[in-house]
């Protein structure tokens, strides 16, 4: 079997290569001829863990190619995956036009039948309308069918996801696209993974029905952080009193300064905007948007309450990608953070083990150091956003005497108060208690 790949960013890429460790034949399509280059000279346009040496791998046994040309990719190509773009559009809608613009080639390049595949997050409804375009410019005599295929993959383990998921979806109505899937995946087959085989527009839903759920549990546990820190209460002990429960499990209620990336914020503003365009409302998915919105601008108000006035204080700022393991700063939290901080007067140094470059354009002019004790020097305050794994283990004396003030405010409660207690730090977290806050200070009797 040949399979072509149209798009070859973060999920065209991992799928791609994915694919073609299955021991099938892949050919990766970008219009972007830098981007084919790149990955062409064995380079990686994206960061993602473990990706660039499976790239390197199955380019090495011939499995794997990349190229520009679109119809010499179809025309031998029995299964397509679409892995275009769907970026939001102000109303929060999906914009398709990548994905339009796919069927219509993929119309003037049907040659014998096709299996097509959207792995794009596209809303309902978007299978019938490549089907459409591909009919009513195909002919009513064409042979191919469309098959919904949603990705569940997580930014820095997005591998690990493919090679190892939870479950695999896939819409499909017609026998001999099912059987081209099942093909496809029978490695997964083999080895257990659950299979949820349905139409294409319950599929669909499956994408954005998941993610916006996963959004809910994050502004739930956020919500519920802020009012422990009101009345005394220790949400990590919450979080995890309620995740023991199976019916909640302990994923996704873990505090902090809200939810980014590439998926969240914009699959659950198309859930809403689907729902309005069939006359209702999902007031819960609104109000999740809106609470992680409110959450991002109270990290401001959380560090200036901590710091005091911030006009002319040195904030430094630790991670500014949504998570770890992902260059990815879409929607990331640190966003609203650094320019409402900069608003405020205060002088931002930053540091991220990946993701600088790709925030400077999105951020006022701040200083970017080399390391988190560059970062730590002559800062007023030391703001930890995303938790990457080498900010969990700092040198906390080397930071603390780099520091003109010795106040570490912790947005992803990676620090535990009791170690906190003896280092002489003022140390703020999120959802604690400010009782315990206050016994750490270094001032107490």
């Amino acid at each position: 079997m040949k399979i072509c790949v149209i798009g070859s960013g973060y999920v065209g890429l991992v799928t791609g290569a994915c694919l073609a460790d299955f021991g099938i034949e892949v050919t990766n399509v970008d219009k972007d001829p830098k981007k084919i280059e790149t990955l062409l000279a064995g380079d990686i346009p994206i960061y993602e863990p473990g990706l660039k040496t499976l790239v390197r791998k199955n380019r090495e046994n011939g499995r794997l190619q990349f190229t520009t040309d679109l119809n010499a990719a179809l025309s031998d190509a029995q299964a397509v995956f679409i892995a275009v773009g769907t970026p939001p559009r102000d109303d929060g809608s999906s914009d398709l036009r990548f994905v339009r613009e796919v069927a219509h080639s993929i119309a003037e390049n049907l040659n014998d039948f096709k299996v097509i595949i959207t792995k794009s997050t596209v809303p309902v409804g978007t299978g019938a309308m490549i089907t459409d375009i591909i009919r009513s410019e195909a002919g009513e005599d064409a042979d191919f069918a469309v098959v919904s295929n949603p990705e569940f993959l997580r930014e820095g383990s997005a591998i690990e996801d493919f090679l190892k998921p939870d479950r695999l979806v896939f819409g499909s109505e017609d026998e001999r696209a099912t059987k081209v899937m099942l093909d496809i995946y029978s490695p997964l087959r083999v080895a257990d993974v659950p299979f949820v085989v349905t139409n294409v527009e319950t599929s669909e839903m499956i994408k954005y029905a998941s993610n916006s759920f996963l959004a809910t549990k994050i502004s739930f546990i956020n919500e519920v952080a802020e009012l422990c820190e009101k009345v005394g209460a220790d949400v990590e002990v919450v979080a995890k009193g309620m995740g023991l429960d199976s019916r909640i499990g302990a994923q996704f209620l873990h505090p902090g300064p809200g939810f980014g990336g590439s998926c969240f914020p914009k699959d659950t503003q198309a859930l809403g905007h689907l729902a309005r365009e069939n006359d209702m409302r999902l007031e819960i998915v609104d109000s999740v948007m809106s609470v992680n919105d409110r959450i991002k601008r109270r990290m401001v108000e959380k560090i200036k309450g901590a710091v005091g006035h911030l006009e002319g204080k040195t904030i430094g700022i630790l991670g500014l990608a949504f998570k770890p393991e992902t260059d990815d700063m879409r929607d990331s939290p640190s966003l609203p953070i650094v320019h409402g901080l900069v608003a405020e007067g205060a002088i931002v140094r930053a540091y991220d083990p990946a993701a600088m470059e790709v925030a400077k354009p999105m951020l006022p002019p701040i200083t970017y150091c080399a390391d988190a004790y560059e970062c730590a020097a002559n800062a007023d305050a030391l703001v930890i956003v995303t938790e990457w794994n080498e900010f969990r283990k700092l040198e906390l004396a080397k930071v603390k005497s780099a520091m003109n003030e010795p106040l570490l405010i912790d947005l992803r409660n990676v620090y535990g108060p009791e170690a906190m207690a003896s280092t002489g730090f003022k140390y703020t977290s999120v959802g604690r208690p400010q009782r315990d806050r206050e016994q750490q200070s270094g001032d107490q009797p």
